[in-house]
């Protein structure tokens, strides 16, 4: 029996049009004052979500565990090492099986293919924590915390990325597009982001998204500065070769200099002190990066909540 004939899925910030984007993370804001106050809300109670993980995880595996035991409902993590998925059953198979026992899905794994193969054939809704391609709740909870600490409306703002164009990138990029802020991009080249997001996004955009292999550049004048690590999960082998590469753009106090005086530092963490961002400024008084961290909790709560309907 089809629990829902149409779930929501959440693949990639582009499956939001910008004021479902707006609606979650004001939700989000509105579940943390709730939360900060002690009011218990727990809409969630008889429901199960299943974390289906590929990839390691400390913030994204947590914060969704923490979400859903806070809005009332279970948790099951599965390892894809230990389902049946290591000995080859179909994602259709997993997918649909799943859809019987669960109310909701969260995917964290390699390829976008996975997610959208297990979208397709799911009864209930399928959530992105991570792939190769797309982060796109971590950048709704970066964007909240952006609302937070600054009094202009998002569309008003300077937005920097500083690094690899990875899977984090494209998803600013796409909530760019639908926001209509400007978003600056300094990437090494031969590191840029997917060409095809890209274009797409600028073409949609009514504010500048633009690339650069200058960091100055990209971070003068802006309002918040981004930073992710510069070999992502996968990548492991080539982060010696990536530090040199990537040396010139850590976020440093030099570099931060070029941004508006009140500006603010993000990090989707962990944090490679030293090498994409310095001690000084990731401890520094710019850094909301523990804020940040926090909100992908109440990020997820929203997320969960308009994904299952409750």
């Amino acid at each position: 029996m089809k629990k829902s004939p149409n779930p929501r899925h959440y693949l990639a910030v582009f499956d939001l049009a910008s004021d479902e984007i707006l609606f979650l993370i004001n939700r989000a804001l509105k579940l943390k004052s709730l939360y900060k106050s002690g009011q218990p809300y727990r809409p969630a109670i008889g429901k199960i979500i299943g974390l289906l993980f590929e990839k390691p995880s400390t913030r994204t595996r947590v914060s969704f565990e923490a979400a859903m035991l806070q809005l009332g409902g279970n948790v099951t993590f599965l390892s894809s090492k230990d389902l049946q998925l290591k000995r080859g059953e179909p994602l259709k198979d997993t997918a649909r099986v799943l859809s019987r026992y669960l109310d909701g899905l969260v995917v964290r794994t390699f390829g976008q293919d996975v997610v959208d193969e297990l979208a397709r054939w799911s009864d209930i809704p399928v959530i992105n924590g991570l792939t190769d391609q797309h982060h796109p709740c971590q950048v709704l909870s970066d964007i909240m915390t952006v609302m937070e600490y600054k009094d202009e409306d998002i569309n008003a703002l300077k937005v920097a990325w500083v690094g690899d164009g990875n899977n984090v990138a494209h998803s600013w990029i796409q909530a760019a597009s639908r926001l209509g802020f400007a978003l600056a991009l300094a990437c090494p080249e031969g590191y840029e982001p997917n060409k095809e997001i890209l274009s797409e996004a600028q073409t949609e955009s009514t504010a500048p998204i633009t690339l650069t292999t200058d960091p100055k550049k990209a971070v003068e004048g802006a309002d918040v500065i981004n930073a992710d690590v510069w070999a992502s999960m996968g990548q492991e082998r080539e982060a010696s070769k990536r530090r040199k590469i990537f040396a010139p753009f850590q976020i440093n106090d030099a570099l931060l200099a070029k941004a508006k005086t009140d500006a603010i530092v993000l990090h989707c963490l962990p944090a490679h002190r030293g090498e994409e961002i310095s001690e000084e400024v990731l401890e520094g008084e710019h850094s909301v990066v523990w804020d940040q961290a926090e909100n992908k909790m109440h990020l997820h709560k929203a997320v969960l909540e308009w994904a299952m309907g409750l």
